[in-house]
């Protein structure tokens, strides 16, 4: 077991060292609109601190904006309307960007014109060590094919389809993160572990930062937990609910704030056109991601949920893939529906659904083989983990 970690530690370092080499060559000027828009809030977090919430194109008085759509040979540059992921407020007094603040945010921790690059070398080392940490925990050989095989996948996707838009990056290290923690949140069943559970409920709150969208994924945790208080009505429940809920407005905070001084209401956000359309069933869309790579991931991940809620002698394991399998369920059902199809926009649900998952698979093949070593082996676990 050791000699097949050891080969396999190397190839993920290898997939990392090709992806680190790719990014290097990448540049921030790559024609996307969104990518200005997303510079644009790094640029203003960086003249103004956190007074760079306020993204009313007056305040681009030093021509940032204008420079970078003048470099992609944007024809309008110099006309307010047409700023590309602006949108005029309700009032009419000022056009605001459209992203929320924390893709902007993370990219203003690195210098201007150097931002791109380290970010997204920075988040595959990160993801590259959630893989090495899943394929060092595995102690049994399912275990351990499961972190090789999702492992290299994990990392692989950190260039395509993450490279699509820079709010991916950021995204995809909140999803490795608090699939790990939900993971442990389900590891033992007897702890309610408020404290983890509130820090899950800031991470998925603070992925809404990086794209709206993330908002979803955290429909499954407050499906699950308001689900079981409604059940249980007990105590433990009620708190559990609290804390994922607490978390939750915290980590969401930046995002109504800057709705509150974008558009006045810290419920409404700046989207308009096509993002704010109604639900519909559309044909087109469905045939889109049918025929895209996300459709047999998505697929994959629904059958590991559903053999883990099915084998799994464990009641702990067997609720983890009940939340799992809701907030699946939600997710796609939104996506489905949704008028607009990308080459990302399930990726956030599916990994985060992969890295719990997996370290649930992990987790519960180590529970297992404690309770056939016996209580002896399984206090000693318990004061290690």
């Amino acid at each position: 077991m050791k000699a097949v970690k050891i080969l396999f530690s190397i190839v993920f370092l290898a997939i990392l060292v090709s992806n680190v080499r790719l990014i290097s060559h990448w540049t921030e000027s790559r024609g996307v609109y969104d990518d200005i828009c997303y510079l644009r809030q790094a640029h203003l977090f960086q003249r103004f601190g956190w007074q760079g919430l306020d993204t009313s194109l007056a305040r681009d008085d030093d021509g940032y904006l204008g420079a970078k759509l003048r470099s992609i040979n944007y024809p309008e540059w110099n006309d307010p309307a047409r700023a590309p992921c602006h949108t005029q407020t309700a009032d009419g007094k000022k056009y605001v960007l459209t992203p929320p603040p924390g893709t902007g945010f993370v990219l203003a921790l690195f210098p201007e014109g150097f931002q791109v690059i380290p970010l997204y070398a920075l988040a595959n080392i990160i993801i590259a060590g959630f893989a090495l940490y899943g394929l060092w925990r595995a102690r049994q050989p399912g275990a351990l094919a499961l972190a090789v095989a999702f492992g290299a996948l994990s990392i692989y996707f950190m260039i395509n389809p993450t490279k699509a838009s820079y709010s991916m990056a950021p995204t995809m290290v909140v999803c490795s993160l608090a699939g790990l923690l939900t993971a442990r949140l389900f590891a033992d069943e007897d702890r309610p572990r408020l404290l983890m559970l509130a820090i899950v409920g800031i991470l998925l709150g603070l992925s809404a930062s990086f794209r709206i969208a993330n908002v979803l994924l955290s429909a499954g945790y407050f499906l699950f937990f308001g689900v079981s208080f409604l059940i249980l009505r007990n105590r433990t429940s009620f708190l559990q609910g609290l804390s994922l809920g607490l978390g939750f407005l915290v980590g969401v905070v930046p995002v109504l704030a800057a709705n509150m001084i974008n558009s006045g209401n810290p419920l409404v956000s700046a989207y308009g056109g096509q993002d704010t359309q109604a639900p519909r069933l559309d044909l087109a869309v469905l045939r889109a991601y049918l025929g895209d790579t996300q459709f047999p991931l998505i697929l994959l991940l629904c059958l590991w949920t559903a053999l883990l809620w099915r084998f799994s002698s464990q009641s702990c394991v067997r609720r983890l893939a009940l939340l799992v399998a809701g907030n699946l369920a939600l997710n796609l059902a939104f996506f489905a529906t949704h008028p607009v199809f990308t080459q990302y926009y399930t990726i956030p649900i599916a990994m985060l659904t992969l890295w719990t998952v997996l370290f649930a698979t992990i987790f519960s093949r180590e529970m297992q083989g404690v309770q056939v070593d016996g209580p002896g082996r399984s206090e000693m676990l318990s004061r290690a983990t």
